[in-house]
């Protein structure tokens, strides 16, 4: 799930995941290179991370768990990578 807060030219981006089977998840986005950034845990289990992104651009991203498996975010458009994957795609 992904919610947005947008106030003035950057936007609050909350990113959550039920992963009840992972014991890290990380996140990737193209906003930063894919560099990996380990999300937090709920008490509940969910894992969530918070990004402050640039307004009018688009975002390409998913997450990676501790065994390197990729998961893409079917709450937002879904784009095929060029390495056979899918990614998640947020439009600011």
């Amino acid at each position: 799930m992904v919610k947005i807060t947008k106030r003035g030219s950057k936007s609050w981006v909350t990113f959550t995941v039920d992963a009840p089977n992972c014991e890290e998840l990380y996140i990737k986005g193209s906003w930063d290179s894919w560099k990996p950034k380990e999300m937090k845990r709920k008490r509940n289990g969910d894992f969530y991370i918070t990004r402050i992104l640039s307004n009018k651009n688009s975002y390409e991203f998913g997450y990676e768990n501790q065994d390197g498996e990729w998961i893409h975010d079917e709450s937002v458009e879904i784009k095929e990578s060029p390495f056979g994957s899918l990614n998640s795609v947020i439009h600011l």
